[in-house]
């Protein structure tokens, strides 16, 4: 890759619940910085004042009234408001971007746990991304029955990590199915091995993206 570059790198964090990304997201930053890259780190939904107000309406456990084309609606309001004020000012800088959870998630779990057709969620997409897309998408990928323990032992359960296993599951096999369809997109780490290993797989990743 040319030194000499007009604009940043936009690197994404994909998963189900409990695979690890923000123990892996604290390693990439710090991966990152020390190869002497600008980066921002952000998340979604949120990474702005309104996206952070958004994201706790959507995570609130007692929102169980929400419809799908509600959830879904709002995930790409918080998203057009990350990308105009966080993301591409970033990018356009020449900063790198770091960002867990984009818009394979909403295909993941709107699309496949939710079972919205894609083609919906891909005319949204267009609308507010246009051709915008990450350069590399990280998916830590772990069984379902792992992850949820995982995730049970760490606080009391978003609105999402209520859904029952076949939902997870199908939130699993998009991400799959997604990284499956554009290998050079995307690259599937299996968080199931010990933190060690896990990172030594995503710094292979990232010494290629560099």
């Amino acid at each position: 890759m040319n030194d000499v570059v007009s604009q940043g790198r936009f690197i994404t964090v994909e998963g189900t619940e409990g695979v690890g990304k923000s123990t892996n997201m604290a390693f990439i930053e710090n991966w990152l910085k020390q190869s002497g890259k600008e980066l921002v780190v952000t998340r979604e939904p949120g990474g702005t004042v309104l996206g952070e107000k958004l994201r706790e309406v959507l995570l609130d456990a007692k929102e169980q009234s929400m419809s799908d084309d509600t959830e879904l609606l709002l995930m790409f309001a918080a998203r057009a408001q990350h990308l105009q004020e966080v993301i591409l000012p970033a990018l356009e800088a020449g900063k790198w971007v770091l960002c867990d959870r984009f818009t394979d998630s909403t295909y993941a779990y709107q699309g496949g746990g939710r079972g919205i057709e894609h083609s919906r969620i891909a005319e949204l997409e267009q609308w507010v991304q246009g051709e915008r897309r990450p350069d590399m998408t990280i998916i830590l990928d772990l069984p379902v029955e792992i992850g949820l323990e995982r995730a049970g032992k760490r606080s009391d359960p978003d609105r999402f990590e209520l859904e029952e296993h076949n939902f997870f599951n199908n939130v699993r096999n998009t991400f799959l199915a997604r990284a499956k369809e554009n290998p050079a997109r995307y690259a599937v780490i299996d968080a199931s091995p010990s933190v060690d290993e896990v990172q030594q797989s995503i710094q292979s990743v990232l010494e290629k993206l560099v």
